[in-house]
């Protein structure tokens, strides 16, 4: 299991924005997944995507590794943020729009702004 965590540290570490998902960001294989990949998809947010489901021992060291039981799970610059209700009320709330930007992290602000007239 060091193995994983040390993958998953060097992933985390190495990447602005990394999220932990089931499938990829083109093929998302749940529905949380899908609906946080979307988000930042819609959003135009560079990301790198590791799908869980092709290594068991990443699956279960990115919930060792956040202490955090479900997956999506979503990292900005190192720091672990959350999953997908968490990620939705961000979203919703516009504080996912500040972290990116606290962070330098390029993002469409319109788009983030359509999602929450969306769902307002």
């Amino acid at each position: 299991m060091s193995d994983a965590k040390t993958q998953i540290d060097e992933t985390v570490k190495a990447n602005d924005v990394v999220l932990f998902m089931k499938g990829n960001k083109t093929m998302p294989q749940c529905g949380f997944s899908s609906r946080v990949a979307g988000v930042l998809n819609y959003m135009g947010v560079e990301y790198n995507d590791v799908n869980v489901l092709a290594d068991d021992a990443i699956r279960q060291g990115i919930k060792d590794y956040s202490d955090w039981p479900t997956i999506p799970q979503l990292y900005v610059k190192g720091e672990f943020v959350g999953g997908c209700d968490i990620i939705t009320e961000m979203t919703l709330s516009g504080e996912l729009d500040q972290l990116f930007e606290a962070n330098g992290v390029a993002y469409d602000k319109d788009a983030a702004d359509k999602i929450r007239e969306a769902n307002g």
